[in-house]
C-alpha cells in the first residue's frame, strides 16, 4: 500500500503563481508542460504515484487520452466528461487500495474526494509539498562529500577494526 497523488490540472495551473504566469507569457500548452514537469521531479523525488486530470469536457475535438511520462499519468477527459468525474472514480477505486491525496481548490471536490477517504490539499499545500521535497532533494544530493555514503562510515570503531583484520588476512 502506497500513496498516490491526484492532481486537478487546470486548478492547479490557475492557482499556482509560476504556471499561472508562465500561461500568461507562452499560453496553455507551456503552463501545462510546466506542471507536467514540476510534478514528474516531485514523482521521482518522492516515489508518490501520481495521476494528473486535466478538463477537457467544454472542447469539440477532444479525445480521452492518457499519457504514462516518468511515473506519472496524464489524463486528458473526453468531450462532457469534467476533471471532476475522473478524480471521483479514481479516488473511489484508489482510496481502498492505499493512501490517497488530491490537490484541488474546488470546495464541492474536495467534499466529494473525503466522502471517499481520500485527503484533500489545496493547490497552496501541494506547491509546499513540492518544494519541500525539492529543496531535500537538493540537500541530499549537494550535501557532504561522495565519501559520506560509504558502509564504513557508518560502523563502529570496533566492527571496522574487525572487518580490517579479515581484510588483511585474505591478502
Amino acid at each position: 500500500m502506497g500513496d498516490h497523488l491526484i492532481v486537478d490540472g487546470y486548478n492547479v495551473i490557475f492557482a499556482w503563481p509560476e504556471t499561472s504566469d508562465e500561461m500568461k507569457k507562452n499560453g496553455l500548452e507551456s503552463a501545462r508542460n510546466r506542471l507536467i514537469n514540476t510534478l514528474i521531479n516531485h514523482a521521482a523525488i518522492t516515489g508518490i504515484q501520481t495521476t494528473i486530470v486535466f478538463d477537457a469536457a467544454k472542447t469539440k475535438d477532444s479525445q480521452h487520452e492518457i499519457e504514462n511520462t516518468f511515473g506519472l499519468k496524464a489524463i486528458y477527459t473526453m468531450e462532457g466528461e469534467t476533471a471532476d468525474n475522473v478524480i471521483e472514480k479514481l479516488t473511489k477505486e484508489l482510496s481502498r487500495l492505499e493512501t490517497v491525496y488530491v490537490a484541488t481548490s474546488d470546495w464541492l471536490e474536495q467534499r466529494m474526494i473525503l466522502g471517499h477517504g481520500a485527503f484533500r490539499l489545496t493547490p497552496k499545500e501541494l506547491l509546499s509539498w513540492v518544494e519541500r521535497a525539492k529543496k531535500d532533494a537538493e540537500g541530499h544530493y549537494t550535501g557532504g562529500t561522495p565519501v559520506d555514503g560509504y558502509l564504513e562510515r557508518s560502523l563502529t570503531e570496533n566492527v571496522r577494526s574487525i572487518f580490517e583484520k579479515w581484510r588483511r588476512k585474505r591478502s
